[in-house]
């Protein structure tokens, strides 16, 4: 069956205009023109001129005014034609060619007396003041109020489902479409890849309504609900697809937003007409995508009053997922990336009884995702997703998608027929720093001082033992930046402290570079220290890997710490901190500046590359370093344009 909300007829507020300009048009006509026909109010003195002279053919006149026709003689003289211009309205409603004010009826009334008996005018009347065209004037306003009221509100319940559409009140149904899957696209779990843990328990949902029997007959209870959370792009609503997909059950997609609206009680009214429906059609699924519009925690940072309509529509919810007389045939999924920050009451169990983690993918998932966005594009033969997927450490299902569909942009870019892996090197590097900037203007000064600063970051990560191993540096300007090094960090599920240390000593590396080889330092560290600032907090104030405060830490998972406007320790304890990040910071500062003094000869020789070539990769740090001391790091191939071979 199709969803009845794609049905409705479709309002045009063209029409709407076009009643309106139709009133005024046919009020126009009924007062014989007015104020729209263009006419001139002329005075006694000229009436009585014109009177006199035979000109006029008719007079109306009522207790104020008098409208004057004159007669076609009179029309056709260059006086008159020049006071009255012709306009479409007034030669379609044939209205006065000019109006008096009357000061006394009685005279005005003896005078047009006197005129005709004298053959002066061949007649006259007069009409009472109010006549229709002026009380439909005066009753438009009254008119157009409860046109415009309905127009408004069939336009704002256009989009509710459950047949209300058309009607005033329908604002208060549900937006929630209704998947067809019949006549909707379908995504199915073959479409989703990696994410097997919770693609796992996403499809015993789906068997919960397929075949409860199974799990009902040895005493068990289907869940309520289930929470998909995990960071944004990686394939939370993707998941829910693929259940409307696999699912042959009736399933409702709406956002949490769909809830909102600026009348009170809209939104709880919706989430009882949502449930309604899905329990009509039970059993059936309903998925809220971003439920933390709607979700987010009661009394936290309330400042709207008691009566807050998000609340009321949170607690509608609640009742609805767990209370007197719900329905266990309809499942609720929801997905959010700030779990941290719902409410703990709809987070329970019997509401949201699994939260399932959708994590950025591994490896290997990584490569399963390249493979089915790869289907879609027309790419060289024997290309290596192997090597796709270790080029891309910490991107997203989203970010892939983008990474195959900038690949493709710049092979056409070029000319290409085909993707080759050089175009998805190319993607990547657009991605992870930005467009290039061939054309910016920088002085050979500037130049080499970047030179200078980029060689440092790879001359201390290729000294240092637990860096990430360099994959390329290039002095080419890309987005905000003048210069980057790339670099394949290794996958850790944990980081111990000697490894974030040899990372912020080659973040350091490219301001001790500069203090090294000119004795200065410049703004180009900005980014540097941030990155650099933002690990020695975290090492002090969350993970407990300092020396001064010991195992504490001040971080909050949930995101409703009590101490929401004041810092969770002392003053003393506030120096301590900051004593101790800067230790961290200045110590692995000095630490670079010692191995760059040591190897200064060949941090030089680098940099002299680094400006004669503008992007140098790991073969030529090996030339000058020699083979890299530390570790058995995997080693990966990259053919480039001009044939260099990297690691």
């Amino acid at each position: 069956m199709k969803n009845p909300v794609n049905n409705k007829p479709k309002y045009n507020p063209w029409m709407l205009y076009g009643g309106i300009i139709f009133i005024l048009f046919a009020i126009s006509l009924t007062t014989g023109g007015g104020s729209f026909g263009g006419n001139k109010t002329i005075g006694l003195s000229t009436f009585y001129k014109y009177l006199d002279g035979n000109q006029v053919e008719k007079v109306v006149f009522n207790n104020s005014s008098a409208q004057v026709f004159l007669n076609e003689t009179a029309k056709n003289t260059a006086e008159h034609q020049k006071d009255n211009k012709p306009t479409l309205l007034s030669s379609m409603s044939k209205g006065p060619d000019y109006v008096v004010e009357i000061a006394n009826k009685d005279l005005f009334e003896e005078k047009l007396i006197q005129a005709s008996n004298e053959g002066k005018i061949k007649e006259f009347s007069n009409e009472k003041e109010s006549n229709w065209g002026s009380i439909l004037l005066s009753l438009l306003p009254i008119i157009l109020i409860p046109v415009v009221w309905i127009f408004m509100m069939r336009r704002m319940g256009g989009g509710a489902s459950g047949g209300g559409g058309g009607q005033i009140f329908s604002i208060g149904k549900s937006r929630a479409r209704l998947f067809d899957e019949k006549n909707d696209s379908r995504v199915t779990f073959n479409d989703v890849a990696g994410l097997e843990g919770a693609k796992e328990e996403i499809q015993e949902i789906v068997e919960f309504l397929k075949n409860p029997e199974k799990y009902t007959s040895i005493g068990g209870k289907i869940p309520k609900g289930a929470l998909l959370v995990g960071p944004p792009g990686t394939g939370k609503t993707l998941l829910a697809k693929a259940v409307a997909g696999e699912a042959q059950v009736p399933f409702f997609s709406l956002s949490g937003s769909d809830f909102v609206e600026m009348f009170v009680g809209v939104g709880a009214s919706r989430v009882r007409d949502l449930f309604k429906q899905a329990k009509e059609k039970s059993p059936a699924i309903i998925f809220i995508d971003e439920i933390d519009a709607i979700g987010r925690a009661r009394g936290k940072s309330n400042f709207s009053g008691s009566n807050d309509e998000r609340e009321n529509t949170l607690n509608q919810l609640l009742t609805e997922m767990d209370g007197f007389g719900t329905n266990t045939n309809v499942i609720v999924l929801a997905a959010t990336n700030r779990a941290e920050i719902l409410d703990k009451a709809l987070m329970r169990a019997g509401r949201f009884d699994r939260q399932i983690y959708v994590d950025l993918p591994d490896v290997n998932e990584r490569k399963q995702i390249f493979e089915v966005h790869l289907k879609k594009i027309k790419k060289v033969e024997n290309l290596d997703v192997d090597f796709l997927a270790k080029q891309t450490p910490g991107f997203s299902g989203a970010d892939i998608a983008n990474v195959c569909n900038e690949a493709a942009l710049t092979a056409a870019r070029k000319g290409k027929t085909e993707v080759d892996k050089q175009d998805f090197l190319d993607a990547v590097d657009r991605i992870v720093g930005g467009l290039e900037k061939k054309n910016k203007i920088i002085t050979p000064e500037e130049k080499y001082a970047i030179a200078i600063h980029e060689a440092g970051h790879a001359t201390v990560s290729w000294l240092t033992e637990h860096a990430a191993p360099l994959v390329k540096v290039t002095i080419v300007p890309r987005g905000m930046s003048l210069g980057a090094a790339w670099y394949l960090p290794e996958e850790r599920q944990i980081v111990r402290t000697e490894q974030m240390l040899d990372e912020m000593c080659a973040t350091m590396g490219g301001r001790a570079a500069e203090k090294v080889i000119f004795d200065k330092i410049s703004t180009g560290a900005l980014s540097d220290l941030e990155k650099v600032n933002k690990q020695a907090r975290a090492m002090v104030t969350i993970y407990g890997l300092n020396d001064s405060l010991g195992n504490i830490t001040y971080y909050d998972s949930s995101g409703q710490s009590e101490y929401n406007f004041s810092k969770p320790y002392s003053e003393e304890t506030a120096k301590l901190i900051d004593k101790e990040i800067s230790g961290l910071i200045e110590g692995q500062y000095q630490r670079a500046i010692d191995l760059l003094t040591e190897n200064k000869d060949k941090l030089i020789q680098l940099a002299d590359l680094l400006c004669e070539k503008e992007v140098i990769f790991r073969e030529d740090l090996e030339d000058i370093f020699g083979k890299r001391a530390f570790g058995t790091k995997e080693v990966i191939d990259i053919t480039t344009e001009n044939g260099s071979e990297v690691i």
